[in-house]
């Protein structure tokens, strides 16, 4: 009997695409031939794993800006889109770009009820909808969504399908850059880790996305860090993948190098690492101790307190507080 085929659309954003890894991994264990639509700028994430067949990259974020310019470009994705027919069309992204992008493919759609969904409206595009708890890890509710869909059992241990063997070595790659200002662990924190680690004969590597990154990760450099410059995406994986040790606030390259089997420790404050922690076979997380923490908030507003300091400065978001350089180092050294 052939293998039956899925087209899962789960597009964006970097970490997302990450966290439907396992799903992806179980499906193609359980005997299901699996096809991708993935944002173009994480089609390399797909394509790590050796089972997934087709990626389908789409360039909504590029498009958005003017579709009638890149209509040439859209009607393509759609005709490629549609060359398949599918056994079954799962949209695991649960928006309504993703649920429009999963109607206009063949085969039967399944998705998450609106009671699941990030967007609600979107599971009226399926034709089966499915209850997932939102409290769970996001990798579990992928993995419980796909695994409702082609009706297997979703148990115990996980793989991403794409982990790397252990490397040897002293790279240690300091990942800073990250979006709300919550989730910024404080800068004067990333400069003492950087001499502790060039004093343990560690050699510290920094990136950058943006030019406020890009002075950061200088000033980083400064006290004996190595600059990596910006580059594609398959380069850092990688660099990723032979880094004895990666340090990471709440980031999508985060969450790559937990899935990649790289030791990974994540640095939580306005987020929950229970939720979106960095999770993998070598990964674990430490999280903000103040009472509001997880806030899930982009400003600090909810912090009541006396003010928190670490070597005579205060520390902003108060969260991070308990979060010190030798914390970070006693937790990594957890995953050796």
């Amino acid at each position: 009997m052939p293998k039956k085929s899925v087209l899962l659309v789960k597009t964006s954003s970097l970490g997302d695409v990450v966290h439907a890894l396992p799903a992806v991994n179980d499906a193609i264990n359980e005997g299901f031939n699996v096809d991708w639509v993935v944002e173009e700028s994480f089609a390399d994430i797909a394509r790590q794993h050796p089972g997934v067949g087709k990626v389908i990259p789409v360039a909504w974020r590029r498009w958005r800006k003017s579709l009638s310019a890149n209509r040439e470009e859209v009607r393509g994705f759609f005709k490629r889109l549609r060359e398949s027919n599918y056994d079954q069309v799962i949209d695991s992204q649960g928006l309504i770009k993703s649920a429009v992008i999963a109607a206009c493919a063949r085969g039967p759609k399944a998705g998450f009820s609106h009671t699941s969904a990030r967007e609600p409206w979107s599971a009226f595009f399926y034709a089966e909808r499915y209850q997932v708890k939102k409290e769970g890890h996001a990798i579990d509710r992928q993995r419980e969504l796909v695994s409702a869909v082609l009706g297997y059992e979703c148990l115990g241990d996980w793989r991403s399908g794409i982990e790397r063997a252990p490397t040897t070595g002293n790279q240690v790659f300091l990942l800073h850059g990250t979006t709300w200002t919550t989730k910024h662990w404080p800068e004067a924190m990333w400069i003492d880790l950087v001499q502790k680690l060039v004093r343990d004969g560690m050699r510290p590597l920094v990136t950058w996305g943006d030019e406020a990154e890009k002075v950061r990760a200088e000033r980083l450099v400064a006290v004996g860090a190595k600059m990596i410059d910006r580059r594609p995406l398959d380069e850092l994986i990688e660099i990723l993948a032979v880094s004895a040790l990666v340090v990471t606030v709440d980031s999508g390259l985060g969450h790559l190098a937990a899935a990649l089997g790289v030791p990974t420790t994540g640095l939580y404050g306005a987020t929950s690492g229970n939720l979106t922690g960095c999770r993998g076979v070598r990964a674990n997380f430490l999280q903000g101790d103040t009472k509001c923490s997880p806030c899930v908030s982009k400003r600090c507003t909810r912090y009541v307190g006396p003010e928190l300091v670490w070597q005579s400065v205060a520390v902003e978001p108060p969260c991070f507080a308990s979060l010190t350089p030798e914390a970070v180092l006693r937790r990594s050294s957890e995953l050796q």
